[in-house]
């Protein structure tokens, strides 16, 4: 039955050959169902029929094809957006790519021309001075103000010339060529790019830069990058200490800025700066920052080592269409002879600078953009706003850095040895008490009046960051003990109970959110029976832990992999008591690590010691390994009560240094020379049972649909497991038993599933497919037994991080071992991809 809609789709069923309009009342009352069900049933339509007499006149099958026509007007709707959006994107970042090669084209005609001088005079000569005045596409036409001997005095006129100074150096930063910039190593430009990333060479200090598009208009721009402890996670606090009005509608401000270390081994920062913000002839807005060594002074903070920023700031220019294009330039020196020598690649690479600093502040404004976007601020897990995960996960990352730098002025003391390999300190103060258990105001007492927090720091030789993290988070029980995780969740809970130790009964993980790339997420880990209730009841209780992961990505170059944690009550409220527990890894060498994304798949093996006191390992395909190094800071946080705190200090300090020793036992197995130095150049599964399980499942294949797996160039058993390995398609060996389990999976398999081999064995068949998978698998896994072979339709499976994956079809069969016995059932998920 034809239809026509004209006005938003307000043409109705056909009555007598003609067309009859709906009327405005049909239109609300079906737009209201709608945006309740856009897909309702047979049973809903006639539903809707029944409760709302104006549509009585209606066919449903004319409802039906109203709700079509509404979904595809909306499908449209949204392509439309989406489409102009990306035109917006493409239209900046071809402006962002002229202005770079501009001055890229610039540097060149400058260092030809310095070529030139140096080849038509005599050795050793002074280069003339270098001529700003067409560095920048920005400043040209600004007035320079560098003047020979400008006034270096408290007054406002001599802070104006600092100001103007630092402004004109900053542009020519940002947009000119007084900085050398390379492109920071894996970062592409490109429409799906964070934006154009470029680290200093050849400078005084270090220096990073970055451009991007983002969602805001430039006084919101500028509004989130002035609040830095809110982006910045090392960044303590920015206190305003004077602010002077400018004539040219500008503001100076004068700013203590305070650091945190980011080890226990290297002392905090501190930084006296002036900040400028103006506004250009053009309309940019620009705010500069650089540290004052003349004018005002501030005195030096004990702890503190105060380091130098250099002209720094953000460039802020409208965009057509909306939104803003930012350039982010951070140029520091940060006293790196002021810490060992082992950690000074940390203050004195520009990689850690753009990616701890320069990036963090692109990703934060991209990411409220993103939010700001959305018609309806979505609610994530827990029914909690992405500025309320956002919050936690600054709260949890704030909390781990006071217990690791323990300053003095926040009430925290060392007891003991002050030397000891892990450190113990104490807080008493009301603040930090009210922060851990007074925010309930229920009527119970307190439940501690001491934290304690236990701390030290580690060097790992040759293991990647993000390998040993991913392992720290999917196997907790390698180095948790029940014990404390109960005592640390007795901290928080308010009354007058206390958490008594339980078996453990699993690890469940619900994630709540992910931050712009995924470079951070949030999740609930719920640790299942691991706790009894009060009154030594037998009834076991379940343990939640709110934790926060960084740093996942191996191909990231000089990123922090942090895993923080911290026990919360099951009533997850927003003024939930926080004592963050956890690790922070930080390489130290630049050197990229070229190791597989799964390390950990040969954990398990790596860890067993065999008869002949050998390790049975496999090693990366590469058989690459370099010496790259990083430090590993630990924080373990405890609300204990006074009169505890010399017992649960020898008990926090064995903890640490019994982590310690798994963390060394761990690295040690993941560590490429230790597999390398085993068994040589062998393929990531290089064991003779995988390499028969590899041959099994091909000729059982071949048996089964007269066809090969695999094209193989020869018949060697290396060769099938590597071909079988590298194979596009995810190929997953579940096992025989009533609740099948995955027991294997190629590079494409375990990359679906989001897991390592290790932590594969946790996953159960069901678990992965959607109700209507399942319905089919249940359907088709008779026959699959019965026959050996069998073919399920294409649909939807869900990955070990919740998210949806959809498949073209998968082929599932018997695999036969050499007595022609089933070994376990073999799956192949066809032209798989991430919804």
């Amino acid at each position: 039955m034809a239809m026509s809609y004209k006005d938003g789709g307000k043409m109705g069923c056909m009555d007598n050959g003609k067309y009859v309009r709906y009327t405005p009342e049909q239109v609300e009352a079906l737009e209201r169902l709608y945006h309740d069900c856009p897909k309702p049933s047979s049973i809903r339509r006639q539903q809707l029929i029944r409760e709302c007499p104006i549509l009585s006149n209606i066919e449903p099958k004319q409802i039906k094809v109203w709700f079509q026509n509404r979904r595809c007007r909306e499908k449209q709707r949204k392509e439309a957006s989406r489409l102009q959006a990306v035109n917006r994107k493409l239209t900046a970042m071809n402006k962002l790519l002229m202005e770079e090669n501009d001055r890229l084209q610039k540097q060149v005609s400058q260092l030809v021309h310095e070529n030139s001088y140096f080849r038509q005079h005599t050795p050793n000569p002074s280069l003339p001075a270098k001529d700003t005045s067409c560095e920048s596409v920005v400043t040209s036409g600004q007035h320079q103000v560098a003047s020979l001997n400008p006034p270096r005095d408290a007054s406002p006129a001599g802070l104006l010339s600092i100001a103007e100074e630092t402004l004109a150096e900053f542009l020519s930063k940002a947009t000119g060529t007084a900085v050398e910039w390379v492109q920071m190593p894996g970062m592409k430009p490109g429409p799906d790019s964070i934006g154009i990333i470029a680290i200093s060479h050849g400078c005084a200090g270090v220096a990073a830069r970055a451009c991007g598009l983002v969602g805001l208009e430039p006084t919101r721009v500028a509004e989130i990058v002035k609040d830095r402890p809110s982006w910045f996670r090392e960044c303590r606090a920015v206190d305003v200490m004077n602010v002077l009005p400018t004539a040219n509608g500008g503001t100076i401000e004068l700013l203590y800025m305070q650091l945190y270390a980011p080890t226990t081994l290297a002392p905090p920062r501190d930084f006296w700066l002036l900040r400028y913000t103006s506004v250009l002839e053009d309309g940019s807005l620009v705010v500069c920052e650089r540290s004052l060594k003349s004018g005002p002074s501030m005195p030096p903070v004990q702890h503190f080592v105060r380091a130098e920023m250099l002209p720094s700031g953000y460039l802020i220019r409208p965009c057509d269409g909306g939104g803003s294009i930012i350039h982010i330039v951070d140029h520091m020196d940060l006293e790196a002879c002021s810490v060992p020598e082992v950690l000074r690649p940390l203050y004195e690479s520009p990689k850690v600078l753009a990616q701890k600093t320069t990036m963090a502040a692109l990703r934060q404004l991209k990411q409220i953009a993103q939010e700001s976007s959305q018609t309806n601020s979505s609610v994530n897990g827990w029914g909690r706003r992405p500025a309320a995960l956002r919050a936690l996960s600054q709260r949890l990352s704030r909390g781990f850095n006071e217990a690791v730098n323990g300053f003095t002025d926040e009430g925290w003391s060392v007891i003991g040895d002050s030397m000891d390999d892990v450190t113990i300190t104490v807080n008493s103060s009301a603040d930090k008490l009210m922060g851990l258990n007074l925010t309930f105001s229920n009527g119970f007492a307190p439940v501690s009046n001491v934290v304690l927090c236990a701390k030290a720091s580690m060097l790992l030789q040759n293991v990647p960051p993000a390998i040993l993290l991913r392992f720290l988070r999917e196997h907790r029980s390698e180095w948790a003990d029940n014990n404390i995780d109960a005592y640390l969740a007795a901290a928080v809970k308010v009354g007058p109970c206390s958490a008594r130790v339980g078996g453990f009964g699993g690890q469940v993980i619900l994630p709540l959110a992910h931050t712009i790339e995924h470079e951070e997420f949030m999740e609930v880990i719920k640790l299942e029976g691991l706790g009894h209730s009060p009154e030594d009841a037998i009834v076991p209780r379940d343990i939640f832990l709110l934790q926060l992961c960084s740093g996942m990505d191996e191909n990231a170059v000089g990123t922090c992999a942090e895993l923080i944690f911290a026990p919360i009550d099951a009533s997850f409220a927003d003024d939930a008591p926080l004592l963050p527990s956890g690790f922070r890894i930080i390489p130290l060498d630049s050197t990229k690590e070229a190791s597989s994304p799964n390390r950990t798949l040969d954990l398990a093996s790596a860890l067993e010691i065999g008869p002949a006191g050998t390790t049975k390992a496999s090693t990366d395909q590469s058989g690459n390994s370099t010496c790259a190094r990083s430090v590993m800071t630990i924080a373990f946080e405890f609300g204990i009560e006074s009169h505890m705190q010399e017992h649960v200090a020898s008990m926090a300090r064995n903890y640490v240094r019994g982590i310690i020793a798994s963390v060394q036992r761990v690295a040690l197995a993941l560590s490429p020379s230790h597999i390398g130095s085993q068994v040589g150049l062998r393929t990531p599964l290089g064991t003779p049972e995988a390499q028969t399980l590899a041959r099994w499942i091909c000729q059982s294949y071949r048996c089964y649909m007269g066809v090969e797996l695999l094209k193989l160039n020869s018949e060697g058993n290396e060769s099938i497991l590597k071909n079988l390995w590298h194979h596009t398609d995810a190929i997953i060996c579940c096992s025989m038993k009533a609740m099948p389990v995955f027991t294997f999976a190629n590079q494409a398999g375990l990359d679906m599933l989001e897991t390592t081999l290790v932590s594969l064995q946790d996953i159960t068949l069901e678990k992965i497919f959607d109700d209507s998978g399942r319905k089919t698998l249940c359907s088709e896994f008779p026959q699959i037994m019965q026959q050996g072979f069998g073919s399920l339709q294409g649909g939807i499976c869900i990955s070990s991080m919740g998210r949806p994956v959809s498949y073209e079809r998968a082929v599932a069969w018997k695999v036969l071992n050499e007595e022609e016995n089933a070994h376990c059932i073999c799956f192949v998920f066809i032209n798989w991809s991430f919804v």
